[in-house]
């Protein structure tokens, strides 16, 4: 299944982006970068990336994901993950990006821990 991106708001000043799919490799990885670039260019800082049903990750959406939180931490927000799971959880404690983007079980947890930052 291709990369595919639903964006809601479960907070008004919070951003959640929801992945289904693959995030590989390929061009359907590129529409992550842009959505982000979109939601900093309209002054949103509060992202929330949710993986629950994302069904795979390689390299290339690793560095997805690290090359967004930077920007995002750049212009002064943070990048929240939430629900990962199997195969998606474990590439990203193996690659250390929990060490670097904090990680949640829940979209709700997330938010509520930006709300108490």
């Amino acid at each position: 299944m291709i990369l595919q991106l639903h964006k809601s708001q479960p907070a008004p000043d919070i951003c959640q982006i929801e992945f289904s799919g693959k995030l590989m490799m390929g061009n359907d990885s590129r529409q992550v970068e842009w959505t982000v670039a979109q939601l900093l260019g309209e002054g949103v800082k509060k992202i929330i990336f949710e993986l629950s049903k994302l069904d795979s990750i390689d390299s290339t959406g690793i560095g997805i994901i690290v090359m967004c939180e930077g920007k995002v931490r750049k212009a002064g927000g943070e990048v929240r993950i939430a629900g990962p799971v199997g195969l998606v959880h474990d590439t990203l404690v193996m690659t250390h990006v929990d060490r670097l983007v904090r990680m949640f079980p829940t979209t709700n947890e997330a938010a509520r821990d930006f709300s108490m930052a």
